[in-house]
């Protein structure tokens, strides 16, 4: 069996600028995870359900384990001397770490924990992640093209984590009784095409008469095309767009008539699965272009996101491109 310790030292061979330093980052996003992970057992023995009294930059209300996760994720890079800048959706501004002022040449960008409304009722969650280096002027801004690393955790059945360093996409399962991840699948690949579409479709009255067409195509009956596609949709990106990765198929978060920018943060939920995604195979794109390609002008940028299997993304921008 091959430990997430282990197989993490062995792909610093495609860091070789920052060999060591993507050891350390990784390692405290895993600690981060791990705590996170015991956390949610006993959310609902020690007053963690429920919501805060403050709201976040997107003016959605705080859940306590939504700052629980936050503050776990901050403390893991207090003191690593290399990473500069955490950013967060639970930070209006991005962090400072103070001992790394001088020598941090890293960002890392968080979604602590996603699908934060599905923790009272003991559904899946997850954590988002993406590492950004900094150019010599500080700029930590970057496209997704750009990423060092990227993945997340999967807080279900049991605790997953999934990442690319652009080498391939990988799987690890955490055994809770040793406390370590070990490898569960090796270069992970999208299916080309799938049989599921994940989407709100309580949001369908906002959406532009070409999205509601695609929808309607993937309702369509078409044995040659392995239409109609199952639904599948359960309040947590991280949930969903893992189900993509592994069965093929298609997530979906448009923007909408009256909000075009979408929903979704470019830096730590778009991008960063985007690049996991393509690394297995499959596409992300804001259905007229690639995710990766994005200049982002602020840390919490929105963006409408298809993301899955190449042919279904394709198909979905055929119908977006319509006029």
């Amino acid at each position: 069996m091959v430990s997430l310790t282990r197989h993490i030292f062995e792909q610093q061979c495609f860091q070789p600028d920052g060999a060591e330093e993507f050891f350390t980052i990784m390692n405290r996003i895993v600690s981060g995870g791990k705590r996170i992970a015991r956390d949610l057992r006993q959310a609902g023995l020690t007053d963690g359900l429920g919501l805060t009294d403050t709201r976040n930059v997107h003016g959605e209300q705080v859940r306590h384990m939504d700052a629980r996760a936050n503050e776990l994720f901050v403390e893991a890079f207090q003191d690593s001397g290399i990473v500069q800048l955490v950013v967060s959706e639970e930070m209006e501004e991005p962090f400072p770490v103070a001992a790394a002022k001088e020598t941090g040449k890293y960002a890392v960008f968080f979604d602590p924990l996603d699908g934060s409304s599905n923790i009272d009722v003991n559904a899946p969650l997850g954590s988002i992640f993406s590492i950004h280096c900094l150019d010599p002027n500080g700029r930590f801004l970057k496209p997704g093209c750009e990423q060092v690393a990227s993945g997340y955790l999967l807080y279900g059945t049991g605790t997953i984590l999934v990442y690319t360093c652009g080498a391939g996409v990988h799987q690890f399962t955490l055994d809770p009784v040793v406390g370590e991840f070990f490898l569960s699948a090796l270069n992970v690949q999208i299916p080309a095409r799938g049989k599921i579409y994940s989407v709100n479709e309580g949001n369908r009255y906002k959406w532009s008469k070409n999205m509601i067409k695609v929808i309607d195509y993937f309702h369509e009956n078409d044995k040659e095309t392995g239409r109609p596609y199952a639904a599948r949709y359960t309040g947590c990106l991280v949930a969903d767009v893992h189900r993509i990765l592994l069965k093929g198929g298609l997530y979906l978060y448009p923007g909408e008539v009256r909000k075009p920018e979408g929903k979704l943060r470019l830096m730590y939920e778009a991008a960063p699965l985007s690049f996991v995604v393509e690394q297995a195979g499959g596409l992300g794109s804001t259905g007229v272009e690639r995710i990766s390609t994005i200049h982002p002008k602020t840390p919490h940028q929105c963006v409408p996101l298809i993301i899955g299997s190449r042919e279904d993304v394709e198909t979905t921008e055929q119908f977006l491109s319509r006029k």
